[in-house]
């Protein structure tokens, strides 16, 4: 249990990082460029965000066949698991891109 706890946590924090980080590098290349940066910062966060979550995960097809290959044995707790840490990844990518709009809130008007 206690490595099941520890994976759902890293794999949040790796999604949540590679967002931030994204779109944090994103913004100082804007500045480079001489760019506005919130406009690049909030485009990358909404196309990153899946990507942030596949990579969390594994980034390949072996975690989706894992959960195949048990539900259809009937074991369902692996199942479980792995589906348990695409929520994880996806709650974590998705932190990161409310907080990328939250900073970006008041260089950007609606």
């Amino acid at each position: 249990m206690k490595e099941f706890m520890t994976n759902l946590a890293i794999d949040f924090f790796v999604a949540f990082g590679i967002v931030l980080g994204a779109c944090l590098l994103a913004g100082v290349g804007s500045v480079m460029t001489l760019q506005a940066p919130a406009y690049k910062m909030l485009d990358i966060a909404g196309r990153i965000k899946i990507w942030a979550m596949v990579a969390a995960v594994g980034g390949t097809i072996d975690p989706i066949r894992v959960i195949e290959t048990n539900f259809l044995e009937g074991h369902l707790s692996p199942a479980f698991k792995q589906i348990m840490y695409f929520v994880s990844a996806f709650a974590g990518a998705h932190i990161g891109t409310v907080l990328v709009k939250w900073i970006c809130q008041g260089s950007v008007q609606s």
